[in-house]
């Protein structure tokens, strides 16, 4: 049997309870059996069980009587604190009553057992919190104490908000890297977990970016700081983690009115049920009664309880599979989606682009030496693949112009050197040859005079495939927008299955397909953008829901979208949808087990058909069934993810 994780304060309240529950077993027990208010012969008798229920009462209940009188006196006064304190002083006060006028004792042991039963649900409410926020938790745990850095000829540890841009820290077997860099000096493996959820290690050498909360395992590095600890990624992790149960769904917010408006009305309504019959009949003793126990059922805990611990689990359980979610509103949310629009390049493919055919081949090493001229100074993939493929020292005192959505111009004199797509070509009226092929055409000029051509391709990541057809099974739609010629994107979307495709996109293009989408859907409907956070930020903001691929070091992600896959996998698409699915199911369950158990309980109650037995079974039965239930959320859902489909290797 697997044991309880319990924090010390969940065992000392767990000790109070098994205590207070021997205890009271023992008095009722004896009560039932030999009449402990008859042990005296004198009508003084019911002090015995008075005094024996009442410590036992002050043993488990102490707590709820200090927090509803702390919160009357700060003016918070219909909290559940309040209803238990009310019903279980209201019984005692009967069971003194029966007691002076000679009747059979009621209340004594009712009162004990509903500050009994309550603390059990409190128990359970504890564990289950802790249970979820420890996915959440582990990840707080990526915070740095301290970053060595050197300093003169020696190293010096310091907080890592003290360290600048540029200064060199040392990260020793072990340690967490304290912000994000660039190795100089030595290699490693770095554990990654915390971060992703990936549980394979990451091997790193010199000249490699690494980032902070991911902790060294093997050996000692040197690492160049290129960030503030301010701007780190395990700052800005930490900052959403902390933020996100600011973003209350639509449920909370209903049960947090309703709850608001509720008690008030309950206790009117218990008044109500006491006083008006009991003028009416003279027969106080059963109104108030019945008054009590509609108090003791009515107590709104297992709502608001439960819900919100159901989102609280929804989110631990995506924190614990590498997926980040801002806020509860967005699994509301993300349960409802039935639009996925997709970026291209980094999204659905891996973006490792490379030079797979240059014409004329006769003039390669010109063609390349002019596009490698013009694209020196970009960081897009595109560009990158280009300076590899050349290889070479590149002539660096060209001006460099962004054309945007064409391309680069470079001059230098009288030397003009046009590096883009067809339509940059067309602008400058450059006759060229077109190239066929499935990938990006990159078209090179100097001058007036074209020179040729580079084909540059990218490759569908395995998962893609798969991950597409599933959303499609769904009865989502799929959407790719890419700035890519029309021949790549008809070849990914027929390769991936894909609902539809815009192509030949201009950033400021995706924002407008976007913004008209979002004004053509349907009320209910949900769109969410994937994107890889970087170029796609205006875009990420914009949709119902922003999700961000690549999380890992990309600030623009972070910030601009709304959940963030730390693992660059899609599969944590279907991951993220499932768990906001299951956890709407159980939000739901909860609100209507809830309030239709708790209404007939308060119905038999003032009807007298239920004493208070039932309603402490009812009100606390159903709180410990709403939070068990709560609790079924946030578990493993690595057995039903999607299955990487290796086939998948086409070039886009």
């Amino acid at each position: 049997m697997k044991k309880l994780n319990l924090s010390k304060k969940q065992k000392k309240n767990l000790t109070r309870i098994l205590i207070a529950l021997a205890a009271f077993l023992v008095v009722i027990i004896v009560d039932k059996t030999v009449d402990l208010a008859g042990v005296t012969g004198n009508r003084l008798g019911w002090l015995l069980p008075f005094c024996l229920y009442f410590a036992i009462y002050i043993v488990i209940g102490y707590d709820v009587l200090f927090k509803a009188a702390r919160n009357i006196a700060h003016g918070q006064i219909l909290d559940e604190n309040f209803l238990m304190g009310v019903a279980t002083i209201g019984a005692f006060a009967l069971g003194i009553y029966t007691g002076v006028a000679g009747k059979d004792i009621e209340g004594f042991d009712e009162a004990c057992a509903v500050l009994l039963f309550y603390q059990v649900g409190e128990f359970f409410q504890g564990y289950a919190t802790g249970k979820s926020r420890k996915s959440i938790s582990s990840l707080m745990d990526i915070r740095p104490d301290y970053a060595n850095v050197i300093r003169g000829e020696s190293a010096e540890q310091v907080d890592p908000e003290e360290v600048e841009i540029g200064e060199i820290i040392i990260v020793n077997p072990g340690e967490k890297i304290p912000l994000d860099g660039v190795i100089i000096q030595g290699t490693s493996t770095l554990d990654t977990k915390a971060l992703t959820g990936e549980s394979l290690p990451r091997e790193v050498s010199v000249g490699e970016e690494v980032i902070s909360g991911s902790v060294n395992m093997t050996s000692q590095i040197h690492v160049k700081v290129n960030k503030v600890f301010y701007d780190s990624t395990v700052s800005k992790i930490l900052e959403l983690v902390e933020n996100a149960s600011s973003r209350k769904s639509k449920a909370e917010n209903f049960i947090t009115k309703f709850a608001k408006y509720y008690t008030p009305i309950v206790v009117c309504s218990a008044l109500l049920l006491a006083i008006i019959p009991g003028i009416v009949t003279k027969d106080w003793y059963s109104w108030i009664y019945r008054a009590l126990s509609f108090l003791v059922v009515s107590c709104p805990c297992a709502l608001v309880v439960s819900i919100p611990l159901s989102f609280f689990a929804g989110i631990g359980a995506a924190s614990r599979h590498g997926i980040l979610v801002k806020g509860s509103n967005y699994l509301e949310l993300l349960n409802n989606a039935n639009t996925f629009v997709f970026d291209k390049t980094g999204t659905l493919t891996k973006g490792n682009f490379a030079v797979t055919a240059i014409c004329p081949q006769e003039n390669k090493e010109e063609v390349l030496r002019l596009a490698a001229i013009a694209e020196q100074g970009s960081s897009h993939p595109i560009a990158k693949s280009i300076i590899a493929c050349y290889g070479k020292d590149v002539q660096k005192d060209y001006t460099l112009t962004n054309v945007a959505g064409q391309g680069i111009i470079a001059t230098k004199d009288d030397d003009v050197i046009y590096c883009g797509n067809e339509k940059l070509m067309q602008d400058n009226d450059i006759s060229y040859t077109p190239q066929e092929g499935v990938g990006t055409v990159v078209y090179v000029a100097r001058g007036d005079k074209f020179v040729g051509s580079l084909l540059i391709s990218d490759e569908i990541k395995c998962e893609a495939k798969s991950v597409v057809s599933a959303l499609n099974d769904m009865n989502c739609n799929t959407v790719m927008l890419t700035g890519d010629n029309e021949v790549i994107a008809k070849s990914v979307a027929q390769e991936l299955g894909l609902t539809s495709y815009k192509a030949s996109l201009l950033p400021q293009n995706k924002v407008e397909i976007v913004e008209k989408m979002l004004a053509d859907k349907k009320k209910g409907d949900v769109l969410c953008f994937v994107g890889d956070g970087i170029n796609d930020a205006p875009v990420l903001m914009r949709s119902d829901i922003g999700i961000a691929m690549g999380g890992v070091g990309s600030d623009a992600a972070i910030e601009a979208s709304d959940i963030v896959l730390m693992q660059d996998d899609l599969r944590g698409i279907a991951t993220a949808k499932r768990i906001a699915k299951k956890t709407m199911a159980v939000v739901m369950q909860n609100i209507v087990i809830s309030l239709a158990v708790k209404l007939l309980i308060m119905l038999l109650s003032a009807l007298g058909i239920t004493g208070m037995w039932l309603a402490v079974i009812g009100d606390v039965g159903v709180a410990i069934v709403a939070i068990l239930n709560a609790m079924r959320v946030n578990k493993n859902y690595d057995g039903k993810n999607i299955k990487k489909n290796n086939s998948v290797k086409t070039n886009s």
